[in-house]
């Protein structure tokens, strides 16, 4: 398959795939309804004891999802409704025939998992089976919210609202007060929403629903049932602000010792506010001004040896509430690897650590950790037609690092400029929920002053980016069709456009590769092209429901596919195929509850026709009578093509590989939950793998909870990159040679965290990550051509130590391949091995002083040290962890809601 073939074939999966179906009625017949009804004077103690919670007709009748699927509940509930100008009220009796003695109680902070009872409400206030707004509350008043009226309902989601909670002789009861200024809903008077009701009776195991549907079958909003009778005559105007003050002590140890710009103690005080008010009746903006994000928990330590970017999670509250809403592609499988799903919005891009380098070197640099956020607003809801919407504007300054020499003036230098972020979003959602069609639009705007030659050269001027995605149910919700499609164009100068066309997303400048046009979409390495351009998608059609299941997909995105400024992207060049087959059993039998097997397979091309990833799996899956979960993963890869394992060099052989993982964990009701997850794999050059994780949940009390997650991974590669060098004399690899070696790599970690709830509105939480690394360099190596899988050790008359530590272990090493030490100087690069300890560890203690106002307590503590010893030893390298100086960081933080 060539270039021009591949592309078509992708376009014309894609194309053919993206058929439109027909619209349906998804809502079966004898769908469950209840009223709402008017009502004064409801005082919230959780007792129910006002006459609207007794004489109107509930929702029950609830049947079991878990563990008899479709039998009735074991155990009753009844859910009433009521409202008044201001809120709608729920008043929920959940019985129990051991009274109050079999309620399961569990004291967390909010929007965490309970392991108790708890009843669940999901609205679709708009009733367009698509949304989802939950509310959830459990014996101990512990709230769980997520919202809002999206179809990925975003547990950031805060809402002002209040539940109070009961427990008593017939079981328990919760009473829930919802302002309408929290909801959103549609401008008519009279309201019908859809809603869904989810009962949790932990001491049975049973989960029960009120609009039942089995797990063979696909539900969601289009299964709900209804709630009606509602009647909103007035709307609040929902302006709500909340200011902050934040006070912050930093104990950090200098970097660079002797520096003018490093203290150890530095202090500081902020103010900022969040703003969000409704405008019209169903849109929200939000704005955040100076904000602060000192709450927020560090990331996991990572060695990261490859080419490319590691992916943390966004953790800042502006930017995680309403992600759903702001989502776009993804990507769905019942099991698959080594791919991405369509990216086009990372939050972690606003604000990011400032990218511009320096012309020369200094010897004292102070540079901003990140670039500073004046100002973000959002803008979330959908309109009168029925289109979601989202929209998010963001500005981060200008950053300069202030540098000098111990003699001389303080310099500065721009390392990022002052930059601009947009994304807009639409979706709407139509035929019953079996249809959702979007769009999304990113771009991201740098002014670069008259100083920043150096950073126009680095960084694109601007960069933009449009998809159109799409989800689609037939037959009932049995069959699906999602997918989308998106184009990029990043314009800059001539050498940062260089800069992207050599990044290791795609390797324009591989000596090997084929060498397309630069047209409408860029595929040929061109230095002095100011504009980089492609394509790429996604679709997978699946079936969802029944006895079998099965699912194809197919995943693409062009060379010169480009969306980093905005997005995450690792890599650009491929066509990636999959599917599987998948059998479940749902029906408990003689010693499972529920069991699922299944297999399939992978295959990968780039735009040249090389196919450079393949696998086939299977996998298993069940729980067994006694609530314990286990199941098994394994694969078998062959031996395939690799374009980027010499990083921008001739494209070479990867070896054949495979790996097993079984998984166990214990029923999470119990005071002790165990879970391992160990694996283990080889390759067909000698190279091994072998991990063992683990987690233990220890529930001392209902309000206490600890976890420990220990991990060990062990490999054994034969070909690691370690450097490339321009070699006139590698004539074999086009005049680059690119160094490898067998790599021993040994990571410890643990994971620790401790929950301790105090009270539905306070909390402690503790997190430390202890973590260790050795990387263990040897036998040094090269391709001995391309495409090949031949290897070639150097000999120790061309590879030879340059230098020495004190300790006597190399420190460089001298690579001189043409048999002649006189006639040139040789290639030297420094020892590669590595010993990483650290420890990241942070307390965080919140307090819910009234209604959407809390006060941060946060201590954050980071210890770290490098060495090169290369050898593994657990007890040297742990006590290293504690010999280096910590850094510590204190934060006080006070936001004060103000709303209705």
């Amino acid at each position: 398959m060539n270039r021009i073939q591949t592309t078509i074939a992708a376009l014309l999966a894609a194309g053919v795939l993206a058929s439109p179906v027909a619209a349906q009625d998804t809502h079966p017949a004898g769908t469950p309804s209840v009223s709402a009804h008017r009502a004064a004077g409801i005082v919230l103690d959780g007792r129910l004891e006002e006459d609207v919670w007794k004489t109107p007709a509930p929702a029950s009748d609830f049947r079991q999802v878990e563990p008899n699927e479709g039998q009735p509940a074991t155990q009753r509930t009844e859910v009433r409704f009521a409202y008044d100008e201001t809120a709608l009220y729920v008043g929920a009796r959940m019985y129990d025939s051991l009274g109050a003695a079999g309620v399961r109680k569990q004291l967390t902070r909010r929007d965490q998992n309970v392991e108790s009872d708890y009843i669940q409400l999901t609205f679709d206030t708009f009733h367009d089976h698509a949304g989802r707004t939950v509310l959830q509350v459990n014996p101990s008043g512990v709230k769980y919210d997520a919202g809002q009226a999206s179809a990925n309902a975003d547990p950031s989601w805060d809402p002002v609202w209040v539940a109070q909670t009961h427990v008593d002789s017939l079981g328990w009861t919760a009473e829930m007060r919802i302002p309408w200024s929290q909801l959103r809903f549609s401008s008519a008077v009279e309201q019908t929403w859809g809603m869904q009701i989810m009962r949790q009776a932990q001491r049975l195991n049973e989960t029960s629903m009120w609009s039942f549907w089995g797990s063979k079958e696909t539900g969601g909003p289009p299964r709900f049932g209804h709630l009606a009778g509602i009647r909103v005559e007035s709307r609040p105007r929902g302006l709500e602000i909340m200011p902050y003050a934040v006070s912050r002590a930093s104990y950090v140890t200098p970097t660079q010792p002797g520096s003018p710009f490093q203290h150890e103690r530095e202090y500081d005080t902020r103010v900022g506010a969040d703003v969000r008010a409704l405008l019209g009746s169903n849109l929200t903006l939000s704005a955040t001004i100076n904000p602060d994000f000192g709450q927020v928990e560090q990331d996991p330590a990572v060695v990261n040896l490859s080419a490319f970017e590691s992916y943390f999670e966004e953790k800042r509250p502006f930017f995680v509430e309403g992600s759903g809403l702001l989502s776009f592609g993804g990507l769905n499988c019942f099991t698959c690897s080594n791919v991405s799903g369509m990216s086009l919005f990372y939050s972690r891009r606003i604000g990011r650590s400032p990218q511009g380098g320096l012309p020369e070197q200094y010897e004292y640099e102070d540079r901003p950790a990140n670039a500073r956020l004046i100002g973000a607003a959002k803008l979330t809801g959908r309109t009168a037609g029925g289109w979601q919407i989202g929209a998010l504007e963001a500005v981060t300054a200008r950053e300069v690092s202030r540098v000098r020499n111990a003699t001389g003036p303080v310099a500065e230098h721009t390392v990022e400029p002052l930059t601009n972020y947009f994304m807009g979003r639409v979706r709407r959602t139509t035929a019953g929920g079996a249809r959702t069609w979007g769009l999304m639009a990113t771009s991201v705007v740098r002014r670069f002053g008259d100083g920043d030659g150096l950073l126009r050269d680095q960084l694109p001027a601007h960069a933009e980016a449009l998809g159109a995605d799409w989800n689609l149910y037939w037959k009932n919700q049995t069959y699906r069709l999602m997918g989308n499609v998106a184009l990029s164009n990043v314009i800059g100068d001539s050498l940062a456009i260089g800069r992207l066309q050599r990044s290791s997303a795609r390797y324009f400048n591989r000596p090997d590769r084929e060498q397309g046009a630069n047209g409408v979409f860029s595929d040929r390495y061109e230095t002095g092209a100011t504009a980089l351009r492609g394509f790429g998608g996604y679709a997978r059609l699946s079936k969802e429901s029944g006895d079998w299941l099965w699912e194809s997909s197919v995943n693409y995105r062009s060379p010169g596919f480009e969306v980093n400024d905005m997005a995450f992207l690792t890599q650009a060049d491929y066509v990636w195929m999959h599917g599987n087959v998948l059998r479940q059993w749902t029906q408990p039998g003689s010693w499972y509850r529920n069991f699922v097997v299944g297999a399939g397979g992978q295959n990968q091309v780039n735009f040249d026709g090389d196919r450079t990833d393949g696998q086939v799996q299977a996998f298993a899956s069940g729980t067994f009578h006694n609530y314990w979960d286990a199941g098994i993963y394994g694969h078998y890869r062959p031996e395939v093509y690799s374009d980027r394992a010499t990083r921008g060099g001739a494209a070479v052989r990867r070896a054949a590989s495979w790996y097993v993982g079984p998984r166990m964990s214990t029923d999470s009701r119990k005071p002790v939950v165990l879970s391992m997850n160990p694996g283990f794999g080889g390759a067909a050059d000698g190279g091994s793998f072998v991990e063992a994780n683990a987690s233990v949940r220890f529930k001392p009390t209902t309000n206490v909870q600890l976890t420990l997650s220990p991990a060990y991974n062990y490999s054994d590669s034969r070909a690691s990159y370690v450097r490339q060098f321009t070699d006139p004399t590698a004539t074999a690899m086009f005049g680059r040679r690119a160094v490898f070696a067998d790599l021993e790599q040994h990571t410890v970690s643990m994971s620790t965290r401790l929950n301790w709830t105090f009270s539905p509105t306070m909390s402690l939480e503790l997190y430390a990550q202890p973590f260790v690394a050795a990387g263990d360099y040897r036998n040094f190596k090269e391709f001995e051509r391309p495409r090949s899988l031949d290897l070639r050790t150097f000999t120790d008359a061309e590879l030879s130590v340059a230098a020495t530590r004190a300790d006597g272990t190399p420190a460089t090493y001298r690579l001189d391949t043409d048999g002649d030490p006189a006639a040139d100087q040789g290639f030297r690069f420094g020892n590669p091995d590595f010993n990483v300890r650290s420890l990241r560890g942070n307390a965080v203690l919140r307090w819910e002083y009234r209604p959407g106002s809390t006060l941060f307590l946060v201590w954050q503590q980071q210890r770290s040290d490098g060495q090169t010893y290369g050898d593994f030893e657990f007890g040297r390298d742990a006590n290293g962890i504690f010999d280096s100086k910590p850094d510590n960081v204190l934060v006080i933080k006070a936001t004060y809601w103000i709303g209705r």
